[in-house]
């Protein structure tokens, strides 16, 4: 897999989406987002997804330069419609919202619906971390089509409904928790599609209902697992909150519309830590808690104790001075798409 800089991804991804109808600053949004998320080493909410993106442009499922509308409003909350834009720019703009509402109100939570895919969940709570606010957010994928079984089910009846928690601290790297209510993300079983990878036992389940190690068993009617392995009854309890939050209390629903359009719906929520104890002293108790846990003697064969976004801290590090792997099949189609839109000798493609 060839290394790429950073700098060339947002290049050739801006340009893809600026040809494809996008405004040149929501492509610059979109792009910062998706590039980031390659650097932390969450590839699959990175480069690999701007085909996909662009498909949903040429489908009308996402709308370029969309209003963006606040259709309830008091000074500590905010529902929020998207009308069908980018995820990244809705979602960004909410969380800059609800964080100003935190600055005089102490605490300000925001729904979101009728947005585009809003990638990886931590850049937004890592918004209120570096405003020196506890940040939270929660998303599902309103009606489109689910991919994760109920725990004791064979049929996908839920999105992978993540959670991300970000805290303000004085450590090398951010505190933050960003995970799946499934066994994994559905777009790590893609990633490994893409590579030609097979996955671990756990992740998926076939249109049998039988564990596979197969990506392409997913999309060919199997199902994504929840969190837990055999206590996948918590798992499929926190999605169900989540789907609770992002999907009923957005007004989106449940269930699976026709269209297949994707539509995340977000609830989100920032909490003001001065409101509650001086921001100085919290960040460096949370220093000492994470060093505190650091500090554990490790378990046979491990590599010791990490905090959470410990290892993307780390990652991040790594990429920025050495690259991006970007696999064979996302480079082809990246090359594809330049071709098409005659960008191919500007973007060496």
């Amino acid at each position: 897999m060839p290394k790429i800089p950073a700098a060339r991804l947002t290049e050739i991804g801006e340009a893809l989406l600026v040809a494809a109808g996008a405004p040149p600053a929501e492509a610059e949004i979109v792009m910062r987002h998706c590039t980031n998320a390659n650097l932390v080493g969450h590839d699959s909410h990175g480069i690999i997804a701007i085909p996909t993106y662009i498909d949903r442009i040429k489908a009308g499922h996402i709308v370029p330069g969309a209003a963006w509308d606040i259709v309830q409003e008091s000074p500590t909350t905010t529902v929020v419609d998207g009308n069908w834009g980018f995820g990244y720019v809705a979602n960004e703009r909410a969380m800059k919202l609800t964080i100003e509402k935190a600055r005089t109100a102490n605490v300000a939570a925001t729904t979101v619906f009728r947005q585009g895919h809003i990638g990886r969940l931590a850049s937004y709570p890592l918004m209120a971390a570096e405003a020196g606010m506890i940040g939270m957010i929660t998303a599902d994928s309103g009606r489109s089509p689910k991919h994760v079984a109920p725990f004791g089910g064979r049929e996908a009846r839920l999105g992978t409904n993540p959670i991300s928690f970000a805290v303000p601290s004085n450590l090398d790297g951010p505190l933050v928790l960003d995970m799946a209510t499934s066994a994994v993300a559905a777009g790590k079983v893609s990633l490994a599609a893409a590579r030609g990878k097979p996955m671990p036992v756990g992740w998926v389940l076939d249109k049998d209902g039988k564990n596979t190690t197969d990506p392409a068993a997913l999309r060919a009617g199997g199902a994504l697992l929840p969190l837990g392995g055999s206590e996948g009854f918590k798992g499929t309890g926190l999605a169900v909150i989540v789907e609770i939050l992002c999907g009923l209390l957005t007004g989106l629903g449940y269930g699976v519309e026709p269209t297949g359009r994707h539509n995340d719906g977000c609830f989100m929520a920032v909490f003001n830590v001065e409101a509650f104890r001086p921001l100085a002293r919290f960040k460096d108790e949370v220093t000492e808690f994470a060093q505190y846990l650091k500090a554990t003697p490790p378990s046979e064969g491990s590599p010791g104790v990490f905090y959470p976004g410990e290892l993307e801290y780390l990652t991040e590090r790594d990429r920025r001075a050495n690259g991006v792997e970007v696999e064979e099949a996302t480079w082809k189609k990246l090359a594809e798409l330049a071709a098409g839109y005659g960008l191919s000798a500007r973007l060496g493609l």
